[in-house]
């Protein structure tokens, strides 16, 4: 993995932008084995990257599932996880942190926190609504706590295990927050 620095001289690097003209991040290039010339596969958003890690195109470390490893009911879940992450969460914590309403985060937070099977979300292993789910809800603990009323405790419980989790560990900022708006 090469972290690139996106502000300050230079910023993004020529290499960045021939993998990816749009310019967002994150993105993950890997080589494609079944080309013959090596060429890479660029997945440029995390939701792509989290579909590709999930139907193999991208290999996982240690513990997150495929989805074909998930029952078909943990596969409805977790895609209900993703789809309430980039559809509710998102835009309902990025008005939260930039001064809107708080009320409408908590209360989207009790309704997800009744979603929680644990200790992972969508039951006793880490999956891909696990990572799609951790980076927002870790901000949104960061910036107004998660845990405070037993509407959110199976959220709170959940975190907690998320950052016990070395895989999980290894991605959390030392200094500052992900700004994931």
């Amino acid at each position: 993995m090469r972290e690139v620095s996106l502000y300050g001289a230079g910023g993004k690097p020529d290499w960045f932008w021939n993998l990816n003209p749009q310019g967002t991040v994150p993105i993950v290039a890997v080589k494609n084995n079944g080309s013959g010339g090596g060429q890479e596969d660029v997945f440029a958003d995390s939701e792509l990257i989290l579909d590709a890690v999930g139907d193999g195109r991208v290999a996982g470390k240690e513990g997150l599932l495929q989805m074909s490893e998930l029952t078909e009911d943990e596969n409805t879940r977790a895609s209900q996880w993703r789809e309430c992450i980039s559809k509710k969460l998102v835009p309902v914590g990025k008005s939260a942190v930039l001064g809107g309403s708080l009320s409408k985060l908590r209360n989207l937070l009790k309704e997800m926190n009744a979603m929680v099977e644990g200790p992972f979300l969508v039951g006793q292993q880490l999956s891909l609504a696990d990572c799609a789910a951790f980076p927002f809800l870790w901000r949104i603990d960061q910036e107004f706590g998660i845990g405070g009323s037993d509407d959110e405790e199976k959220l709170r419980a959940w975190l907690d295990k998320c950052i016990d989790t070395p895989s999980i560990k290894r991605t959390i900022p030392v200094q500052g927050w992900w700004w994931w708006w």
